[in-house]
């Protein structure tokens, strides 16, 4: 496929430039500074706000609906240019925007994408992910919250159970769930998926203090949470569908719109060597640096492609777990090249060094993207199967109730 502009797709990214000009920088996160997660939160706001005013949010969607009905390559334009600004759009936002909205619109009725997409794409609304477990990590279909009918016969369902690495669910409005259902039929099987506003009585947020100091990341409790029927996106038991479209809008999603390698080539040319010259100057560093540019850009063509299937309505399936996959082996690598470009100022930086601090949170965090989303193993061997055709691993337990397994 060409990879360049056509003449309307120019137009279009120049519009987009433009735009985002006299918009985003007002809105750009301070360098070096690690905002409260408050502050954070409503700044994320207050910049999809700023795009809905603007008619930038939720391109791909019908304008009956609050978008604005374009096709998904103009959607990656718009996206490879805000990536260009240091913006608040880090899972408060992106949840919603790339996972919340993408199953209601493909697995909800009608009333439900009245109710939440527009809301979304204006600020109003803000998502949390409720999918993980500590027993149903990189196996979610081994989880164990469960949900059950209430008996006074008003069709609403009744969840207890627990959840974990629930990314800024202290502070969002709703959570997207999955449960278990039905549990005399295989795991997978018996899942359905339901939307829930998180001031629900019996939801209980824990943040986790983490390595990096923060603490968006949560456990969540669920303990005789009543949730309406009319909540449940999709079938009773079709909750790993659902599941499978918010990973491959979270996969698809996967860091190729922001270049990682372009501010190290900054990075690079004003730190010093030591003898005059820069850490450009060396050559072990350029062709560092320039084995991590090719594998940025690869992988950014590779997703347009994928994009392009998904705005055909074709189904990338697996194939969106390669763009994963990549992207979290690439970013930890070239995370820790500019560590080292930053020699034992990395360990400790200077106080009037802006940039360091954030080079040191994001590599520690470069971690997560590792397990987040479908950790490493478990991308490869559903590329391997799925996309390489190889054979299956055995699995003892494909075929046997989930009430049987031990």
């Amino acid at each position: 496929m060409d990879f360049n502009d056509t003449p309307a797709e120019a137009a279009f990214r120049a519009e987009a430039q433009s735009w985002l000009a006299a918009h985003a920088p007002a809105h750009e996160l301070p360098t070096g500074i690690k905002l409260a997660d408050t502050e954070e939160a409503a700044r994320g706001r207050a910049w999809m706000r700023e795009l809905y005013n603007g008619g930038w949010s939720g391109l791909t969607f019908p304008k009956a609906l609050g978008g604005r009905g374009l096709s998904g390559i103009e959607a990656v334009i718009f996206a490879e240019e805000e990536g260009k600004y240091h913006l608040p759009k880090g899972p408060f936002t992106s949840i919603g925007t790339g996972m919340a909205l993408p199953v209601i619109a493909k697995h909800g009725n009608d009333a439900q994408r009245a109710q939440f997409i527009e809301p979304t794409l204006k600020g109003d609304i803000t998502w949390c992910q409720l999918f993980s477990e500590p027993s149903a990590g990189s196996d979610l279909a081994a989880l164990r919250t469960k949900a059950v009918r209430a008996d006074d016969g008003s069709g609403d369902w009744i969840v207890n159970g627990q959840k974990v690495w629930s990314s800024w669910a202290h502070l969002t409005d709703w959570g997207i769930l999955v449960v278990r259902t039905d549990p005399t039929v295989p795991k997978h099987k018996g899942l359905t998926f339901f939307v829930v506003d998180m001031k629900t009585p019996g939801i209980e947020t824990r943040p986790i203090r983490q390595i990096s100091g923060m603490s968006e990341f949560n456990e969540t409790f669920l303990t005789d949470v009543r949730i309406p029927d009319a909540n449940r996106l999709g079938a009773i038991g079709e909750g790993w569908a659902c599941c499978m479209t918010v990973l491959m809008g979270e996969r698809l999603g996967s860091g190729a719109h922001r270049s990682g390698v372009e501010p190290l080539l900054a990075l690079a040319g004003k730190t010093p060597a030591g003898d005059g010259s820069t850490m450009l100057d060396d050559k072990a560093v350029r062709l560092a640096l320039a084995d991590a540019l090719a594998e940025e850009q690869g992988e950014r063509f590779f997703q347009a492609r994928l994009r392009t299937m998904v705005s055909k309505g074709e189904n990338p399936g697996a194939m969106a777990g390669m763009i994963k996959l990549a992207y979290a082996g690439r970013q930890q690598k070239v995370l820790g090249l500019g560590m080292e470009l930053r020699g034992l100022d990395a360990i400790a930086a200077d106080p009037s060094d802006s940039v360091t601090p954030d080079l040191q949170y994001d590599y520690i965090y470069s971690t997560v993207m590792r397990i987040a989303g479908g950790a490493d193993e478990v991308l490869r061997n559903q590329i391997a199967e799925r996309v390489l055709g190889m054979p299956g691993e055995v699995r003892m337990d494909k075929d046997v109730p989930f009430e049987q397994l031990k």
